[in-house]
């Protein structure tokens, strides 16, 4: 069923249209980790397909610069971006292709902006994903977009908002929360720059 769901994400994240931030080529694909459901993270880097990114959120758990470490190897040879959740240090420390800032972080954008670091920023609304982009993010992730089991998801935008969002801003925003092999190309014919799970990578 894993295979599956991956399987059926890169299909509809292939229909995206090829999407930059300035020089940079940005994947259509994120996977976000989680520290209680994702499990073997090098298991699920390994299955990620060639182009897209792994976001490695650790909140401050011990051994995540050994972890980090690992996953560089093994993104480096796959293809595959290697995103660092909101610790620059780490994200520096791995040689990491990019950061991910939370909502309440982004007011660290300005100072990161310049250091070629793929800078993506979470955004629960609107004026936040405006802020985020204002500030130099180079996407916004923009959540929950379906229902979502994840216990910090809030109530779903739903696709019709979401669509109207991401033609309104300036600039390119991947939908979050609740997307599957059912709703992914739904999703992404609402002019998203990109999809991005948690639950779509977890093994059973």
């Amino acid at each position: 069923m894993l295979l599956n769901q991956v399987e059926a994400l890169r299909r509809a994240s292939h229909r995206l249209r090829p999407c930059t931030a300035g020089a940079k080529r940005l994947p259509r694909l994120l996977a976000f980790t989680d520290p209680e459901r994702s499990g073997d993270v090098l298991r699920l880097a390994a299955g990620l397909p060639r182009g897209s990114a792994l976001v490695f959120r650790t909140f401050g758990a011990e051994g995540a610069l050994n972890v980090a470490q690992a996953l560089r190897r093994l993104t480096w040879r796959r293809g595959v971006l290697l995103l660092i959740g909101a610790d620059v240090g780490l994200a520096h420390a791995v040689k990491a292709d990019g950061v991910h800032l939370p909502e309440r972080f982004v007011g660290r954008l300005p100072d990161l902006s310049g250091r070629g670091l793929l800078l993506t920023a979470a955004a629960h609304s609107p004026a936040a994903a405006r802020l985020a982009l204002a500030l130099g993010a180079d996407a916004v992730v923009v959540s929950a977009v379906m229902p979502s089991q994840s216990p910090s998801a809030g109530g779903a935008i739903g696709l019709l908002p979401l669509a109207l969002l991401a033609r309104s801003l300036a600039g390119p925003v991947y939908a979050l929360g609740g997307i599957s092999a059912s709703n992914a190309r739904r999703v992404a014919a609402t002019g998203v720059a990109g999809l991005a799970a948690v639950g779509a990578f977890v093994r059973p």
